[in-house]
Formats: structure tokens, sequence, C-alpha cells
């Protein structure tokens, strides 16, 4: 199949056709994943034809390629190479030599030999370079916005360039519409998509900090996003707050982002969000000045209130010269003004930038590698953002309200405002907390995901790592404090990793407005809603649910780590094989189920101690009578020959005969509910059952290399035990959960397919 000549002709039909039935730029709606259509009968090579597809479209693919397309893993492939290298720069001199197949939605790269498979989503890739020409072939080098970086050297520079020109048009799509979330289909319907839409609500997580209340309010006036359209509907501000109050600082606040309230703590200091005022050299606005002066007096423990503006001083007095600034603080009563030095997001991008250098390095030392580190700045930046937060926090823990804000409150003031939050309040330490949190200061107050991710194509200045920076501070304080925390690394690697994919469409937008207008709840999936299947993989083991209140950042600069996991994750030959945290997390279910097994068979064992007690008190009693009865018949009848063995087994088999309480006679078993009754023990050929349906011994982990089905286990893979059998497995072959009749619990617990069935043909 010429490729080129194909999207050559696919886009010149899609010029012709009329606005109405204008087709996506890429072919991938034409798809095994794709629904019926309506009519059921426009079809291609099989395959089911979205409605927007036309007739002419199909018509002239058809005459023209006469050839079915092929399917990888169930993917439509647009492009299949043989003979590529992916060049491993641990490894330059063995590169491993595969199968690269280019789709719809990814890049993937297949290794025959060890059958593994490297996927790239396009949505990943951060940037594409075609290198020189070199003896080997055409080199193509990717770097991935996960971090990951590969190199495939392609025989021919045709198929090279094929694939090279492909990928700059599906990796950054023009339209935010034709984002990989508006025709991704999860493989198995384990959830419906409106699954995660309704977990979070702003109102129940105000509700949840006792808002509103005697000080605070809800106002409406933003109900149609008037007052500002990238704040949420609902935003709550001070009750003495009127409506000219309102409308004034929002117009003297830089894109209409006024205070409004982001956190109340229990000692009724607040911290509050706005942007920079547009005060200029000398300009000034009363009712800004009394709003701020209202949020003042909702907190009765001091006469003042901080304002924190996040930016190095510099930066703020430039801003000036462009008609904003800061407050003044000749006009502003009863505040104390605070310059905290964040730098803004160019350098914040320029930053990481050295950061990749420095993990890219072909021939990196020790002095190098640290050397690099310390030019890039990331850490110091890392450090500044934990600094400020810790001083918002503080403020806060002392009972001192905090406004905040940056230029436009949308970049650092997120970060602060959340990271204050994080070390405050413990509901925000835990899986659902920390999601709500997202929600609230990065979904709700309208943080620029789309542009700083760069999903589309945009300009590249937009693009900055604020959340990124985010993710690595929450990091810094679980490897300060790990125990204050319920989730551990791999969540918030899941969160990165799908916060730039755009595989389900809760990160899509810039704004709470942008996400209902593209009606994101009804045509995608959430990430929320994907991530509550998985719960059990991002638990961390340590934590401890009673941990203090309040936790505070160690801001040493040797305490400010460099989060290796995050930025240097796909360097396998240095990693060891398996986290500390899974491991940690295995042993403790190991554990849990010996317990719940010892605690089955305790009753066991006390079941039947009761049973030969009263069965040893019987045949007591009957074995005396039956020696009275004996001792009479010798008297009377002195011949009969007395044989106590052939007395006790005929006493013993009329006893089993006419016992009640005998095993044998039950047959109402139920493992979940076992008593010490014997009228509820089950069969003595049921006891090997339960003994053998847990697994003693667990399979070590490190003695695993790949799953059952051949899936090659990775630093990232989750290796998940069967705790019928012992044996590890992928998540894909161990999605069952049943009770084990060896548990006293009768909790449902992972279980593999093999075991699962063989479970299945035991039951009755």
């Amino acid at each position: 199949m010429d490729f080129t000549r194909f999207m050559n002709k696919f886009n010149e039909i899609e010029r012709q056709l009329s606005p109405t039935s204008a087709l996506r730029l890429s072919f991938d709606n034409i798809s095994p994943e794709t629904e019926e259509p309506p009519d059921g009968n426009k079809r291609l090579w099989g395959v089911p034809v979205p409605p927007f597809v036309s007739d002419k479209v199909v018509s002239w693919i058809e005459e023209e390629f006469t050839e079915a397309p092929v399917f990888y893993n169930g993917n439509c492939v647009l492009k299949k190479v043989e003979s590529v290298r992916m060049i491993d720069r641990y490894n330059t001199k063995n590169p491993t030599v595969g199968t690269l197949y280019l789709t719809a939605t990814h890049l993937i790269f297949v290794e025959p030999e060890s059958n593994k498979e490297t996927w790239i989503l396009h949505m990943h890739v951060a940037s594409i370079e075609k290198l020189p020409l070199s003896t080997t072939g055409s080199p193509l080098l990717i770097r991935c916005k996960t971090f990951l970086s590969v190199t495939f050297v392609i025989p021919k520079d045709s198929e090279c360039h094929d694939v090279y020109t492909s990928l700059l048009k599906l990796f950054q799509p023009v339209s935010i519409n034709k984002l990989y979330c508006f025709n991704y289909q999860p493989a198995k319907d384990d959830y419906p998509k409106s699954a995660g839409w309704d977990f979070f609500k702003l109102e129940a997580e105000f509700k949840h900090l006792l808002v509103p209340n005697d000080n605070w309010t809800l106002c409406s006036m933003n109900e149609k996003y008037e007052l500002c359209d990238t704040y949420p509907r609902q935003i709550y501000v001070p009750k003495e707050a009127t409506t000219l109050m309102l409308i004034s600082s929002s117009r003297f606040r830089s894109k209409g982002r006024l205070p409004a309230l982001t956190y109340l703590h229990n000692n009724k200091a607040s911290i509050c969000r706005c942007s920079q005022p547009l005060s200029g050299f000398s300009a000034r606005c009363l009712e800004d000045e009394q709003m701020l002066e209202a949020i003042r007096k909702t907190n009765t423990n001091t006469d003042y209130m901080y304002v924190v503006d996040t930016r190095p001083r510099i930066n703020a007095m430039a801003n000036r010269a462009a008609g904003k600034g800061y407050e003044n603080e000749a006009f502003y009563e009863n505040i104390k003004f605070h310059f905290l030095g964040i730098e803004n997001i160019h350098v914040q991008r320029a930053s990481l930038q050295k950061v990749l250098e420095a993990c890219e390095q072909k021939s990196p030392t020790m002095s190098a590698f640290l050397n690099a580190l310390e030019s890039s700045g990331w850490l110091k930046h890392i450090r500044s953002i934990l600094d400020t937060s810790s001083f918002i926090a503080n403020a806060v823990d002392k009972g001192v309200s905090v406004v905040v804000h940056c230029s436009d409150g949308w970049d650092r003031t997120a970060q602060v405002c959340s990271l204050a939050q994080l070390m405050l309040n413990p509901y925000y330490r835990t899986i659902k907390g920390f999601q709500a949190l997202i929600e609230k200061d990065w979904l709700a107050f309208g943080h620029k995901f789309s542009e700083r991710c760069g999903h589309i194509q945009t300009d590249a200045k937009e693009v900055s790592p604020i959340f990124t920076q985010f993710l690595d501070c929450t990091w810094q304080l679980m490897s300060q404090r790990s125990e204050a925390f319920e989730f551990n690394e791999r969540f918030l690697l899941i969160l990165h990793d799908h916060v730039h994919s755009c595989q389900f469409g809760t990160f899509v937008g810039n704004c709470e407005k942008d996400r209902l207008d593209l009606k994101l709840a009804e045509r995608t999936f959430s990430l929320w809603g994907f991530m509550a299947n998985h719960l059990n993989e991002y638990i961390n083991p340590l934590y401890k649910p009673n941990v203090d209140e309040a936790i505070k950042a160690n801001l040493a600069p040797q305490c400010i780590k460099f989060w290796r996991g995050m930025y240097c994750r796909f360097e396998s030959g240095i990693h060891p094989r398996e986290p500390l945290g899974d491991l940690l997390l295995d042993s403790k279910e190991h554990t849990n189920s010996l317990e719940d097994h010892v605690q089955h068979l305790s009753k066991r064992i006390a079941s039947f101690k009761s049973y030969i007690s009263k069965s040893a008190k019987k045949l007591q009693d009957a074995t005396s009578t039956n020696t009275t009865k004996v001792a009479k018949e010798v008297t009377s009848t002195p011949n009969e020959i007395n044989d106590n063995k052939y007395n006790y087994d005929k006493k013993l088999s009329e006893l089993s005969a006419a016992d009640d309480d005998h095993p044998l006679k039950a047959n109402n078993m139920s493992f979940a509910n076992l008593s010490l009754s014997a009228e509820q023990s089950s069969t003595p050929q049921t006891l090997p059952d339960e003994i053998e349906s847990v697994a003693i011994d667990w399979k070590p982990m490190r003695n695993v290399t790949a799953c059952s089905c051949s899936t090659p286990f990775d630093q990232f893979s989750k290796k998940t035990h069967c705790w019928r059998c012992g044996d590890i497995f992928c998540e894909r072959c161990i999605d069952k959960n049943v009770s084990l009749p060896g548990h006293d619990s009768g909790k449902p617990v992972p279980v593999c397919r093999g075991c699962f069935r063989q479970m299945q043909k035991q039951s009755p």
C-alpha cells in the first residue's frame, strides 16, 4: 500500500466535501473499535465506518486499495516496517531488531525473539526528529512527554520519511475534537462511560470544609460564566461582599479572576486565590480593597492577613509597566505583602529541558550528571514551590488568612494553594482526597491543561510542566513523610501519564466551561472511573491514617531529591525490577492471606474438638451401660465369648447412626460463616479442598520475568499473586476476585483465570 499516495488523496477528498461532513485528518475512526453505524450497511473491509465518513471516500478507498489493511492487536495498521532496530543508549552495540507498526493511535515496536512490545501513544509524543542518514539506515528520534526517549533505525529512508510525516500529523491534532479520548474504547466493558464523572462535585467538597457558613456564602453571579469564564460556576465569597464589590473586583483583576475561597481551615483561617490586579503604577479600585477587607474580617483570630505574590519581585514590577502589577500596601489596609519568587512558565520549561539533556547523556559520569542537574535549576524551582506552599500552610495553621496570586492565577497559584492544603489537611493525602484536590484547585479553577500539556497544535511557548512540578513536590513530601500518604508513587505516575495521554476526557480543555462546551462527560470516559477499578495498585503499605493533622516539608537542600522514578524511569538497566512499595504491599497481602487461613483452621479445629468431646462423653456413657449389660450376659451365659473390639465397633456404629451431631450428617456447611456448632461442620471430604484453596508459599517476585501469557514484566508492570496457587500474573490474567473456602473472612481475593475456572468446576 502506497501510504503517502493514500494520505494525499484522502486529504484531497476531505477538502472537497462540505463542512457538515468533514472528515478527520487521520484515519483513526475506521478501526475495529468503531461502533456499528445506525444503518449497519456502511462497511470497509468488513469494518464499520462512522456515519460522518461519506460514501465517496469509502468507494474511492475500495477502488484504489483492494488489499485489506493489516491489524495488530485489534488496531488497524497504517504502516508496517520490518527489520527496524531500536537503539538503547545503554546497549548501542547490540540493538534490538523487530517490526514497527504505525496505527492511528500508537506506534508499536515488537521484538519477535522476546515477544516484548513497546507501545508509544501518539499523544505522548513530545517531539520527532529525523536524524541524518547512516550506513545502517535512517534514524528516527522520538521523545515523549513520559520522558521516554527512543531511536528507531529504519532500513529505507523512504519508509522512515513516511513514518515521520505520518507521526507529525497524528501526534498533535489541530482541533481539540480530534483528540484520542473521543475515539477511545476500553478493551473490556469494566465500567460505563458515565463512571467517574459524578465522583466529585464542587459543592460537596466545600461542604466537607463546612462552607457555606456564617462568614462565607455561595455566589450565583457566575452561573453562566459572566463574572469570570475561567472560574467554576459556583464560587464562594465573603457574606459581606456586595454585587458591586464582586463585579468591580473582577474587572480590576487580570482575566476577571477575582478573589475567591479555595480552602477554609478548622481555625477559620482561609486560603483565597485570584490573579494580579490591573494596578499599573498608581491605579486603584476601592471595591477590590473592600473585597480583601471582607475576606480579612471572616477570620476573627487576627487583625491582619497575608497577600502572597508567588512571582519574583522583578517580574511583578515589569508587569506594572504593562498596566498590571501588585497590591499597594498604602491602599490595602491590614495586609502584609510578600513576594516569594517562583519563576514563570518559560523558565520552568527551559529548566525541564536541561534536566532531560542531563538524563540523556551518552556517557554519563557522576560529576557530569550532577553538574548538568545543578545547572538546570530544576531542584531549585521545586524547593521554591515547596517553600512558598510551606509559608502559606504555616500562616493558615497559625490562624492567619492568606490571599494568593501570581500573574493570571492558574499556574503558580494552583501549585502552592493545592500543596498548602496537602500539608494542612490529611483528607487530601488520601486517594479520594487528592483527586478531589485536583478537581477543585486545578480543574474547576481553570488550570490550562490543554495548553500547558500541548494537547493540540498551539503556541509552543504556552507549554510548561506546571502540573508535573506539582506531582514532583507531592513526591518530595511523600519521600519525607511516607506514612502520611495513602497513595504510592505509581499513583502519581499514572496521573502524570494520563494528563498527557488524552485517553480520558478528565484533563481535556483549559477550564470548566471548556469541558462543558465539549460535553466531555457524555462523549468520553473519566480517568477517575478507570482508577477506581485499580485502587489496589495505588495503596501505600506504610500509610497510617492517624498521622498528624498537619505535616511540614523539610526544605534543607540535601532533602530535595531528584525524582529518578519519573525522569529516568525507562532506564531499566539502573532500576531494580520491583519498587519497594510493591514488595511491601505483596508481603502484607501474603500475611493477610495466611492469617485469614489460620483463623479458618483454628475454627475448624475448635469445631472438631467440640464434636470429639461430645462424642467421647456419649461414648463413655454408652460404654459403661454396655459393660453392665455384658456383665449380666456373662453371668447368665458363661459360655458366650466376650469380644471387646466387636462390642466397641458395634456400639460406635449405633452411636454414629443415632447421633444428630455427627459430621457425616451435616451438608449445609458455610465457609464464610463457620461456627463452633457441630451441626454446621463440613464433611471430612471437603477439608483437603479448604486447605488446598489457599497458597501457603507465594512465588518470589524477582524470579519472574514474564507472565504465563508471555507478557514480559518491566519496572512499571504490577505483578500480582494468585491467592490460590501462589503464582505471579500480569493484570490482564488476574482480573477475577472470588472467595476462597480456606479463608475465614470470605472476602473476594485475586485469583488467576486457571484457578477461577477450576473453582467453577468444583462448585456444585
